[in-house]
């Protein structure tokens, strides 16, 4: 996955995307291709397509209009039409109506005794989806500034936020998903982003979203010298708070750990969800007071680059059934800076991890 940088200053969002698509026209027409594709080989028709993403949009606009506004002005800069675009930032919703696996593996300490958080977080998706990823920088209505990770057309995927918050994101799978068209999962990231000074804030502002799929924000803060974490499971059916454990650390992969939400939980085991969990809990006591690139490297444990959190595409697989890690990031919420390596763990231990 090639990594583009944007850094824009303009806080009107049909500017910024505006400004987003005449930059990256070319990606933004090539992961809407990409998508379509990807859904019809789902067998999801473009009628159905069509249909979710009209309403999901309708949602958002409700919801937040200006993440509309942005959208719309991405398509309009790029020469496509706006349910093109829209379609990838609602790709989660559109994937509620086909089955499906989520692989990603998420884990934040948050010191008890005080100081920041330490957060690390794989991203796995499909590479033939995702050729290039975006990272932005942007400045809102009200001044607040924020940088995130995301995939061209979609809100927002990871992120800080100058007031200290910053979040990862993994897909979760419900028995309450449907092709309902709800407010795209990845646009409540962005909105938690741009507006959540605290976990708090961040679940209040996950509970006002009319949803139609599943996801876990796992959101940290750092404000006075305190860091504050928590995994906001969301779902149809409702949310679910999951803090750390004593010991300050909180782990989430791709299944529910709410024991109501759990009751519906959809995840497939092809995902190895269960396996990644357990793993990243069993490493996170070694991940404790490290730089980025140690706990990446203690993130893999004694397997390095065979560890279960490096997932690697199975090239006997069909191309919507390969999977592997193509992000490896982390949290600097003192520095206001997303620090990230385009490969899994045991590539960002040897090689280091950038910072934006």
């Amino acid at each position: 996955m090639k990594l583009h940088t944007l850094r824009t200053t303009t806080p009107d969002p049909h500017d910024r995307g505006r400004e987003i698509g005449t930059r990256y026209a070319d990606q933004v027409r090539d992961v809407s291709v990409r998508y379509l594709a990807h859904f019809a080989v789902l067998g999801i028709s473009e009628t159905t397509v069509r249909d979710i993403v009209a309403r999901s949009h309708d949602a958002l606009r409700d919801w937040c209009p200006g993440l509309v506004e942005e959208s719309d002005g991405i398509a309009e800069a790029s020469g496509i039409e706006p349910w093109q675009v829209a379609a990838v930032g609602a790709r989660t919703e559109v994937l509620a109506a086909a089955p499906g696996k989520g692989e990603c593996t998420t884990a934040v300490y948050a010191p008890p005794a005080g100081g920041p958080p330490e957060t690390i977080q794989t991203w796995d998706w499909h590479d033939s989806l995702t050729p290039d990823g975006l990272l932005l920088s942007l400045v809102t209505g009200t001044r607040r500034r924020v940088k995130l990770f995301t995939e061209f057309g979609t809100a927002a995927k990871i992120g800080v936020n100058d007031a200290g918050l910053g979040l990862h994101f993994n897909i979760l799978r419900h028995c309450s998903d449907g092709a309902t068209g709800g407010v795209p999962v990845h646009a409540v990231a962005r909105r938690v982003l741009e507006e959540a000074t605290t976990v708090a804030e961040a679940r209040d502002i996950v509970a006002s979203a009319t949803l139609s799929a599943s996801t876990v924000l796992t959101v940290a803060s750092y404000q006075d010298g305190h860091a504050e974490a928590a995994s906001i499971e969301m779902s149809p059916s409702g949310i679910a708070v999951v803090r750390p454990g004593t010991d300050g650390w909180v782990v989430h992969t791709n299944h529910f750990l709410d024991a109501e939400l759990a009751d519906g939980d959809a995840s497939v085991p092809e995902s190895l969800s269960v396996e990644r969990y357990h793993h990243a809990r069993a490493v996170r006591g070694d991940m404790t007071g490290r730089s980025a690139p140690e706990r990446a490297a203690a993130f893999c444990g004694g397997d390095g680059a065979d560890a279960v959190v490096c997932v690697r595409a199975d090239d006997s697989q069909p191309g919507h059934e390969q999977w592997s890690t193509l992000l490896t990031a982390s949290l600097d919420l003192p520095g206001f800076a997303l620090e990230y390596q385009a490969g899994n763990p045991d590539t960002a231990a040897r090689e280091g991890l950038d910072q934006f």
